[in-house]
């Protein structure tokens, strides 16, 4: 069959109107969805291509070139429902070289303290340390989670530690943690954003791995001669030089900032106390050095052999090693050298002495 020039002429004019609506349609989307880009705040990533307009924005109507209607600030209400559709970048507090990283999105925002009661039912068990955080759409950041809190949440953040002194996290134990997110989260219609298992263990074994070769420390003992050292006059001679009783039964000196630079302990099996320390003697005292959690170690050491040999000289005592062999000059810059080398090693692995996370590897 044949077909007369007016049938073609049709044909050819509806084509040209099709192609017009889909480039219109086109144009409209990419208008859009550059105005749900531009209500997404600093600190979350690029959203999705193809991401739909924040609910109830106002439709975007062709714009006459030279024409440019002034574009209204996005209300707050905007802002929170932008932000609760990307996905945040994660806590700075949260480091992925030693953490299993589990971020959680809910459409309706749930409460810290109701979060928190249930991931505490769910979760019982967990040999690791386990830290929550909270997104706050309205400060565009991340905060550790309240829980006992009233904050609404769209986005929570479960951050696992996969090394600590006790040794690396087990794939059981990831397992164990992902259903136990799995549980709470159905409860609340969450989605949990679960990270490769298999990777992670890997790397906790790894760094594990490292944080065994540099974890020392080092230990200095003033034992009595011909008398037992009297606790009272110890308890002095400490506290005129800085060191302060705490609840664990030793002494500690702390550095400027108020971290722990070493620890003055009773060596026999009795915890100092304010009290005891009026009456009691003992035979001889330990002072201890951990090497990975001082970000000064070798100065450290220093204050601790000065310190040592100042009640040694004061109480009629004598200053040893771990093998009761007296220190000397010489065994003493053995340490200074063993202690710069394995802060130097900490310090090239990107996990330097002292730090926060050299704080959370070796606790």
């Amino acid at each position: 069959m044949s077909i007369s020039e007016l049938q073609m002429g049709l044909i050819g004019a509806g084509g040209v109107v099709v192609v017009g609506i889909f480039a219109l349609n086109k144009w409209q989307e990419r208008k859009q969805r550059k105005a749900a880009e531009a209500l997404a705040n600093v600190g979350l990533q690029e959203p999705v291509v193809g991401e739909p307009a924040a609910p109830g924005a106002d439709r975007l109507e062709p714009v006459i070139a030279g024409e440019a209607p002034p574009r209204p600030a996005p209300s707050e209400q905007e802002l929170r429902d932008a932000s609760a559709r990307r996905v945040p970048l994660l806590p700075p507090e949260v480091d992925e070289r030693a953490d299993w990283v589990v971020r959680i999105e809910s459409i309706e925002s749930v409460v810290a303290g109701q979060f928190c009661h249930a991931a505490a039912q769910h979760l019982d068990g967990i040999g690791k340390p386990l830290r929550w955080f909270g997104f706050s759409d309205t400060d565009n950041r991340w905060e550790p989670l309240n829980p006992h809190g009233a904050s609404r949440y769209h986005w929570l953040c479960a951050a696992l530690q996969l090394v600590d002194r006790r040794g690396a996290a087990s794939e059981g134990e990831l397992a164990q943690l992902a259903a136990g997110l799995q549980r709470v989260c159905d409860a609340f219609m969450a989605i949990p954003l679960l990270p490769a298992r298999a990777e992670a263990v890997a790397r906790g074994a790894a760094l594990d791995q490292f944080c065994a070769g540099v974890d020392i420390q080092i230990g200095v003992n003033v034992l009595a001669r011909d008398r037992a050292l009297p606790g009272a006059k110890l308890s002095g001679l400490l506290q005129t030089a800085g060191l302060e009783l705490l609840g664990d039964g030793s002494f500690h000196a702390r550095d400027d900032k108020g971290a722990t630079e070493f620890v003055f302990s009773n060596l026999e099996p009795v915890l100092f106390t304010a009290e005891g320390m009026r009456s009691m003697t003992t035979q001889g005292v330990t002072l201890i050095l951990d090497v990975p959690r001082v970000a000064d170690g070798v100065r450290a050491f220093e204050r601790m052999m000065k310190l040592a040999q100042h009640v040694a000289d004061a109480l009629g005592g004598v200053v040893v090693d771990d093998n009761r062999s007296p220190l000397g000059d010489k065994a003493a810059g053995m340490i200074r050298s063993q202690i710069e080398q394995f802060q130097g090693q900490m310090a090239e692995h990107g996990i330097p002495a002292g730090s926060p996370l050299a704080l959370r590897l070796f606790a």
